[in-house]
């Protein structure tokens, strides 16, 4: 009969299990090889250009002067090459021949190409079929927008590195580039860079970069693109600190042949130039300065800045309405408004000195009680307190009412005014009548 091992009185069932775990847990396969083969294939690859240069470059020298081939070779080439990871590359190559190493210098160590932008003819014609090259590719793999504008970023600090020939190049590139919307114009913000504004190489840039634009568009759609990336009040920063004046930004450019660049940022700086003389008399008002010193100001200003009566009433109103926190109940705003207005009509009395001026402010007024609906009913109201208090003549309310009106709420207050218009006329028809009896 067999032994029963269980049973020998030198070891217990409990230490015969547990010696038998121990060798099913030894016996079991490990994960090791799988574990390194895992981080052998998510290692990242080292970042080398040099290969995906030779194939650009081979290819450009391939394909030469002719700007279709050249763009058909890049639109097969990125389904070979990785366009996403030297996307700097890339557009090194095709802007100078090969990349650029910091400050703008070609590198040394590889092959470059002729057949690029620095080497092209500095025409207007070559510059559109480069730009048609960059916004084929572009558009065939759209991931490269964002990088296109961070080299045209990069590249404008270079500058300094580039000759003259190849600068005017750039610019007339860039020009047509922001003219069809494939760069932002926020691009511009490397010219401010210190060194590129000291050495005058910004403004001279932005001259050739300007003309190429507006060659493509008018000042309107250059105007509204610089708008869209607040570049449209940084434009002086293009000169130095001493230098950043109307006067000499107007000369420069004037004298540059684009008057259109010179007008509008005079007329930038004018508007900016309102927008601080309106936030001023805000502060004056709502700090409850005596009126005769806010008029003083005002007349200082106006000489100074050389603003009209027209637009002066304009910031005037808005600045006098601005200044006080209004209540939100239509039947208490009328009041309220009546009391402020009869306040401050001294002020607006000073700056109506002429017809146009009125006008300007019934208009502005008739816009205000429009855009904010509490105070549609209290038009007729401010016109009669502005008309006692001398503010208002008959002849610019009866100019507005029958000719000069805005569009905006113009059935309801021709139909508030009606009464008082016919009242006017009235008196003034009987003015007329007793001059007539007294001759």
């Amino acid at each position: 009969m067999r032994e029963n091992t269980f049973a020998s009185k030198d070891c217990t069932p409990q230490i015969y299990w547990s010696v038998f775990m121990s060798n099913q847990r030894q016996q079991k396969p490990t994960l090791t090889g799988q574990r390194f083969k895992t981080r052998k294939r998510d290692e990242k690859e080292r970042f080398d250009p040099s290969q995906f240069q030779e194939s650009i470059v081979q290819g450009l020298n391939q394909t030469g002067t002719d700007l279709e081939a050249v763009a058909k070779f890049l639109d097969a080439s990125g389904a070979k090459l990785d366009y996403r990871r030297y996307a700097e590359t890339l557009f090194d190559i095709l802007v100078a021949g090969g990349m650029l190493a910091p400050g703008g210098t070609l590198s040394d160590d590889m092959t470059c190409t002729e057949f690029c932008l620095f080497k092209a003819q500095e025409d207007m014609e070559t510059m559109q079929a480069y730009a048609q090259v960059f916004n084929k590719l572009i558009r065939r793999y759209k991931y490269l927008e964002k990088g296109f504008e961070e080299e045209i970023k990069k590249l404008l600090l270079f500058l300094k590195g580039f000759t003259e020939s190849e600068r005017n190049k750039l610019a007339m590139l860039t020009g047509i580039l922001l003219a069809n919307g494939n760069i932002s114009a926020s691009i511009l913000s490397s010219l401010f860079n210190e060194n590129l504004v000291k050495e005058g190489v910004s403004p001279c840039f932005a001259v050739k970069l300007f003309k190429s634009w507006l060659s493509e568009k008018d000042i309107n759609s250059v105007a509204a693109s610089l708008r869209k990336v607040g570049m449209d009040n940084r434009l002086m920063e293009l000169f130095p600190a001493n230098k950043r004046s109307c006067e000499h930004f107007s000369k420069y450019f004037t004298d540059a042949g684009l008057k259109e660049i010179s007008d509008f940022a005079r007329n930038q700086q004018s508007i900016g130039a309102r927008k601080e003389l309106q936030k001023e008399l805000e502060d004056l008002m709502s700090r409850g300065e005596p009126l005769k010193d806010i008029i003083a100001y005002v007349r200082e200003e106006i000489k100074k800045n050389n603003i009209s009566e027209q637009t002066m009433i304009g910031l005037i109103w808005s600045s006098v309405m601005s200044s006080v926190e209004w209540n939100k109940k239509e039947e208490l705003v009328t009041e309220q408004a009546i009391k402020h207005l009869k306040q401050y009509s001294p002020l607006l009395k000073a700056f109506t000195s002429q017809g146009f001026s009125e006008l300007t402010l019934l208009l502005k007024i008739q816009e205000y009680c429009y855009d904010n609906i509490h105070f549609m009913k209290a038009f007729q109201k401010i016109v009669v307190l502005l008309y006692k208090a001398d503010v208002l003549s008959e002849e610019a309310i009866l100019k507005w009412y029958n000719e000069a009106h805005l569009a905006k709420g113009k059935s309801v207050f021709l139909e508030q005014m009606k009464k008082f218009v016919e009242w006017l006329k009235n008196a003034e028809e009987e003015s007329e009548s007793e001059e007539e009896d007294a001759d």
